[in-house]
């Protein structure tokens, strides 16, 4: 009597994460690498116009008026810069735009945060309904209020004077800030609020110590918004003030083009003066900034 004995094939080990990691890898540093060369594209089509404002404040006129252009600058000089400071109205324009802007910036983060701590804290009929009004405020272009904010303010003596424009600024910006600020404010437990309340804080002494510390990275992102916006506006600017002492910078630029034409190295030098402010403040408070924007905004 024979008996047949049959091989049972022994089972394929599954291949560890390791091995497959190892065998995907080539595709994905390909694929890494074609969004890092895009993303290179991108920054540098981004960063060119500021690379040539730059370069154009530092090039001699009868060079910036040449067809022949270049990348770099045949020769560097500094005389565009002399000449955009000794513009006539250059004191009084950085004087009323710092002016203008920190007063729209501090009043609008004032009453923002009074605003967006009453929205996320208390329970009031037509709550929701002014989160919406909020949310659609920020869909109306600027050009289509620019009617009714110059007959209200032409009515009540506001223009030619900075309250008007500092008004303009400060309402323009509370929509967003209010909202920013709100989910930071959801997002911090009442629980501590209400501890430091025990301990012996009034609800402002609670609010001073424990809640604005945490509202910091919310109130560097709105505060970065609200000083783009008033610093760098111009419609406003122009329409509502027409005092030539009380210019703002952006509307002093329109000075560098007369009946003999324009004058590019110091408007370009004056452009880039321009806007080391506010690159120096988001510099400064960048870190805040973006923890603000990922962070608190997205809950609530």
């Amino acid at each position: 009597m024979s008996t047949s004995t049959s091989t049972v094939p022994a089972p394929v080990p599954a291949p560890s994460p390791a091995a497959v990691e190892q065998k995907l890898r080539p595709d994905r540093k390909k694929s890494r690498g074609i969004y890092d060369v895009l993303g290179l594209l991108f920054a540098v089509v981004m960063a060119f116009p500021v690379y040539w404002l730059i370069i154009s404040s530092l090039r001699p006129n009868h060079e910036i008026r040449s067809y022949d252009q270049t990348l770099w600058p045949s020769s560097l000089t500094f005389d565009n810069f002399a000449r955009a400071v000794e513009q006539p109205n250059f004191s009084t324009a950085v004087q009323s735009s710092l002016i203008v802007s920190v007063t729209a910036v501090v009043g609008g983060m004032i009453i923002a945060t009074l605003a967006a701590l009453a929205i996320g804290r208390f329970r009031f009929f037509g709550r929701r309904a002014l989160l919406m009004v909020l949310i659609l405020v920020q869909m109306l272009p600027p050009t289509a209020m620019l009617i009714p904010i110059y007959a209200q303010l032409n009515a009540i003596g506001g223009l030619d004077e900075y309250w008007g424009l500092i008004v303009v600024y400060l309402v323009s910006t509370l929509p967003f800030a209010i909202i920013m600020i709100r989910g930071f404010v959801v997002n911090i437990p009442v629980e501590l609020e209400e501890s430091a309340m025990v301990d012996g804080c009034t609800r402002m002494g609670a609010f001073r110590r424990v809640i604005f510390p945490l509202l910091a990275p919310g109130l560097a992102a709105a505060s970065i918004f609200a000083l783009v916006n008033a610093w760098n506006e111009y419609l406003f600017a122009y329409i509502l003030i027409n005092d030539n002492s009380k210019y703002t910078l952006n509307v002093w630029l329109m000075t560098f083009t007369t009946e003999r034409g324009t004058d590019y190295g110091a408007l370009m030098a004056s452009s880039t003066m321009i806007a080391l402010p506010v690159v120096v403040f988001f510099m400064i408070i960048q870190k805040k900034m973006a923890t603000g924007l990922t962070s608190g905004a997205v809950k609530g």
